[in-house]
C-alpha cells in the first residue's frame, strides 16, 4: 500500500481521488500551519511515497534528510518557492505544482483591492461600525475616480492579462505594461502600451499591480527608491508574491505620503506584517486569499491529487517543475 502525508486540510476532492485508488492518507488536523519540525516528525513515523505540500511548508534538505522515502512532493500551489527544488532534483525527488486556471479569481481580487482603495470603502465600513456616522456630509471619504486613469502592471501574465480586461472595457482605463517578454494579445486586444522597463511604469501609473513570479530579480523588485518615482496619488496593488516588495520601505511611504495606498493580498514576512502596516489608514490587507474561490480551489485539488496519482501509478508527474 502506498502511504501519503498531507500537511493540511484541503478539498475533499483530493481525499476522493487518492481514497478510490486504495492508498494511505494521513494528514495534519490541526487548523494551522504546521512548523517544519512537525512536518519532520510527522514523516518519521512511517514510510511515506509522496507528500501534499503547501506554500507555507518549508522543504528543504532537513526534511529530504528526515524522510528518504518520499520520492515526490506535490505542492498545493501554483507557486513553489516554499521548495529547494535544486536540492529536490539533486536526490531524484520530482516536485510539482497546479498550474489551472485561476487569473479570473485573482484579477477579481486585484480590482476588488483597487475599488476598495479608491472609494475608500474599508475606511468608510470602520467609520460606521464605529458609530461616528451621524449624516451625510459632502467631506466624507472622498475617493478617486477609476476611470481614464492610467494601470501599470508589472507582469503581464494571463493574470496581467485579465486585470488589463477588466479595467479597460470595465473602467475605460489606460493600461501600460512591463514584462520580460512583450504580450502581442494584452496589446492588441486592450491597446496596452509597452514599457521596457519598471522605472517608467511607475513614474506614469496611477495604479501599480504587481503579477510576477517571486525569483531573485523580483525580490525587493519595488523598494524605497522605486517607491519614490511613483505618484503622490498613486496606488499599489499586490497579489503576486510579498517578498517583492520591501515593505518596510512601502510602510514608510505610506506613512510619508510618498504614495496614497496600497492593496496587499501577500506579505514579506507572511503571515507576520512590517511593524506598524496593520495601523495604516490608507491600505487593505487581506490574508493570501487572491484564489479563495471554491471553484479555483477544488481545480487545485484535483491536479494536485492528479500529479501523485500519476507519479505513483506511473512514476511521471503532469505538472513536475524540477
Amino acid at each position: 500500500m502506498k502511504n501519503i502525508y498531507i500537511t493540511r486540510i484541503i478539498p475533499q476532492v483530493t481525499f476522493d481521488m487518492l481514497q478510490v485508488k486504495g492508498y494511505s492518507i494521513d494528514v495534519y488536523a490541526k487548523d494551522q500551519v504546521p512548523t517544519q519540525a512537525e512536518i519532520i516528525e510527522a514523516l518519521q513515523r512511517k514510510p511515506y511515497d509522496a507528500v501534499v505540500t503547501l506554500l507555507t511548508d518549508k522543504i528543504d534538505a532537513k526534511v529530504f534528510d528526515a524522510a528518504p522515502t518520499v520520492k515526490l512532493y506535490a505542492n498545493y500551489a501554483i507557486g513553489y518557492d516554499n521548495i529547494d527544488v535544486a536540492e529536490a532534483k539533486k536526490r531524484g525527488i520530482l516536485v510539482t505544482n497546479t498550474p489551472g486556471n485561476y487569473s479570473y479569481c485573482i484579477a477579481e481580487h486585484t480590482m476588488a483591492l483597487m475599488l476598495g482603495l479608491t472609494t475608500r470603502m474599508v475606511e468608510a465600513d470602520d467609520f460606521v461600525r464605529a458609530g461616528k456616522y451621524q449624516g451625510w456630509s459632502p467631506m466624507n471619504f472622498v475617493g478617486t475616480d477609476l476611470e481614464k486613469k492610467t494601470l501599470g502592471l508589472i507582469g503581464a501574465g494571463k493574470i496581467g492579462e485579465r486585470v488589463a480586461h477588466h479595467s479597460t472595457r470595465g473602467f475605460d482605463m489606460k493600461v501600460i505594461y512591463y514584462d520580460v517578454a512583450r504580450n502581442e494579445k494584452i496589446e492588441k486586444e486592450y491597446g496596452a502600451q509597452y514599457f521596457s522597463n519598471v522605472e517608467d511604469i511607475l513614474k506614469l501609473a496611477d495604479i501599480v499591480s504587481l503579477h510576477v513570479p517571486l525569483l531573485d530579480s523580483t525580490h525587493h523588485l519595488i523598494n524605497e527608491a522605486r517607491l519614490k518615482l511613483m505618484k503622490p496619488t498613486a496606488y499599489l496593488i499586490n497579489t503576486s508574491r510579498g517578498p517583492v516588495i520591501d515593505e518596510n520601505a512601502l510602510v514608510s511611504a505610506l506613512k510619508n505620503g510618498t504614495i496614497r495606498g496600497a492593496g496587499l493580498d501577500v506579505f514579506e514576512f507572511e503571515p507576520k506584517l512590517a511593524e506598524g502596516l496593520a495601523q495604516l489608514p490608507n491600505v487593505i490587507l487581506t490574508p493570501h486569499i487572491a484564489s479563495a474561490r471554491e471553484s479555483a480551489r477544488n481545480e487545485m485539488a484535483k491536479i494536485v491529487a492528479d500529479n501523485v496519482i500519476s507519479f505513483l501509478e506511473t512514476g511521471g508527474v503532469k505538472n513536475g517543475v524540477n
